[in-house]
């Protein structure tokens, strides 16, 4: 139950103070009021409005103005105050059941690998060790550690086997009235978005706007709109304003801004302190080997070192990913994602609280194909503590809903419905005939979505649709474009008559143009 919209206004509010109260933020803005006391222009009579008027013009007031929209953009809105604090994370009891059953299965995993190989979950490296670490950290890649005994914890096959399960216990047998109909591998009734619906909300892609990543629109010639959106966006970023910022990335990045523009939506700054912090994180991967790091590396060699684009980021991925582990301050993202942290006990210990530990530390446990989440960064941020805080930032707010099981609009299940809807609903006969021949399309585009994509488009391609994350702050175009390929290969699929040969005529995407595609589905489908 939604509050009304004033005492919902003043929880958010009061939520949103709490947060920016233990930031650095909040330090630095009372270092430089103490400051401005001693400025000439600021007089004891109006000391409150003088000082007001100094935040604004030395550009404090807009950090402030961006940290409150940060949040507002990360947090859902506050639920009713007597709810429940599981409704934040997840409102369907029957998906909080799921997820928590799933958890137990990637815990059993682990667990099993832990003690087939007899390994510990974590143990203090010797010093000779962490020596050898630290002096080949820039090149972790040159080592080729036997790894033939490790294994993903688990696959996106097997997370769709699980999501196919989903069922509402409220509705015995199916009888979803509106839903019966639903002929995907998705057997849950959550409320997903029409085309009519897409169109409104991703307004700004529509045929007579100019966009980046269209070569050929008929209203504009491409080069007169790219000279006219570089200008708007250098002033965009010369404003400092994250609401500005990802307005504007909603036609798509110019390439030599994109990265300080995604900085600049998601707040990152890369202060002193930021840094430090990542230098603590190092310092933690070189004292301590945790058993996920293993994962990671076998992770890193079994996807980015194979593809043609990503693979000389090696380095900087065992970095990025070794840090996240180590991170804790990735567990607050629980307070509104669905998943709950692993816990560990301390040998011995079992099941006594004071004994337990989050494991990994950041909470998450990498999965076949996580360390594709990182890859794409590594083209626009070459400064490792820097790449380490967007990739953290766009895991807490965007990633982390691509493999957890909830009822968010953005959320894996929902995407995978609307994907489903939209097959369905506008390519009717394609839909049918792949599930007679036993290819559901889920099947094959479920793996996009879970990676965003990543490493299945060219990376200008990927840049240009992860804009759109951005702009819209919304994981749904993850399923517009996951239909929009299969409408342009109908052709080619109506002819297949098995999931190998679906799955081949889908098996190379690295040629196709984002926009048009996402375009043509969206705007020039019949409704």
């Amino acid at each position: 139950a939604m509050v009304d919209a004033e005492s919902g206004l003043s929880l958010t509010i009061a939520h949103v103070v709490q947060r920016l109260r233990g930031s650095s933020l909040h330090s630095q803005l009372e270092r430089q009021a103490r400051v401005s006391l001693h400025k000439p222009e600021i007089k004891l009579e109006s000391l409150k409005e003088d000082i007001k008027d100094f935040l604004k013009t030395s550009g404090w007031e807009k950090k402030l103005q961006n940290a409150v929209y940060s949040e507002l953009n990360v947090f859902p809105s506050p639920c009713h105050p007597a709810a429940p604090p599981e409704h934040m994370k997840e409102p369907l009891a029957y998906m909080r059941k799921a997820q928590g059953s799933w958890e137990k299965r990637i815990l059993k995993s682990l667990n099993s690998m832990c003690t087939e190989l007899s390994i510990p979950l974590a143990q203090k490296r010797p010093a000779s060790e962490q020596k050898e670490l630290l002096n080949k950290w820039n090149e972790m890649g040159t080592d080729e550690p036997d790894l033939t005994l490790f294994r993903p914890v688990y696959a996106p096959k097997d997370f769709l086997e699980v999501l196919m399960n989903l069922r509402n216990p409220n509705y015995e047998n199916g009888e979803q009235p509106s839903f019966r109909n639903h002929l995907g591998l998705i057997q849950v009734p959550l409320k997903v978005k029409d085309i009519p619906e897409l169109k409104e909300d991703f307004s700004e892609l529509g045929l007579n706007i100019g966009q980046l990543g269209i070569d050929d629109s008929a209203q504009v010639p491409p080069e007169f709109f790219e000279n006219e959106h570089v200008r708007v966006g250098q002033k965009v970023l010369a404003e400092q304003d994250s609401a500005a910022a990802q307005q504007y990335v909603r036609q798509g990045c110019p390439t030599a801004l994109r990265a300080d523009l995604w900085a600049l939506i998601l707040n990152i700054s890369n202060q002193p302190e930021d840094i430090l912090y990542y230098e603590q994180l190092k310092s933690n991967v070189i004292q301590y080997n945790l058993l996920v790091d293993s994962l990671i590396y076998k992770d890193v060699k079994l996807t980015a070192s194979n593809d043609d684009y990503y693979f000389v980021f090696e380095d900087y991925l065992y970095q990025v990913l070794l840090c996240f582990s180590r991170d804790t301050s990735v567990l607050e993202h629980f307070a509104y994602s669905s998943a709950t942290p692993p816990k560990s006990y301390i040998r011995g210990k079992l099941g006594i609280e004071e004994y337990a530990v989050f494991y990994p530390p950041s909470g998450v446990i990498p999965f076949h194909g996580f360390s594709m989440y990182v890859a794409p960064l590594c083209f626009l941020y070459h400064e490792p503590s820097k790449l380490y805080q967007m990739f953290r930032e766009m895991y807490v707010r965007f990633f982390f809903r691509l493999h957890s099981i909830s009822s968010h609009p953005s959320g894996i299940v929902s995407l995978c419905l609307l994907f489903e809807t939209l097959l369905q609903t506008h390519l009717p006969q394609l839909f049918y005939h792949l599930r007679e021949i036993g290819a559901q399309p889920l099947r094959i585009s479920f793996k996009w979505m879970v990676r965003a994509f990543s490493g299945y488009l060219a990376t200008d391609q990927l840049l240009l649709l992860w804009d759109r994350i951005l702009g819209y702050n919304s994981l749904e175009i993850l399923a517009v474009l996951a239909a929009a390929v299969f409408a342009f290969r109908a052709v080619n699929l109506m002819e297949v008559t098995s999931l190998a040969a679906a799955e081949a005529v889908l098996a190379d995407l690295s040629t196709l143009k984002v926009m048009p595609l996402l375009q043509i589905f969206l705007f020039a489908t019949v409704t």
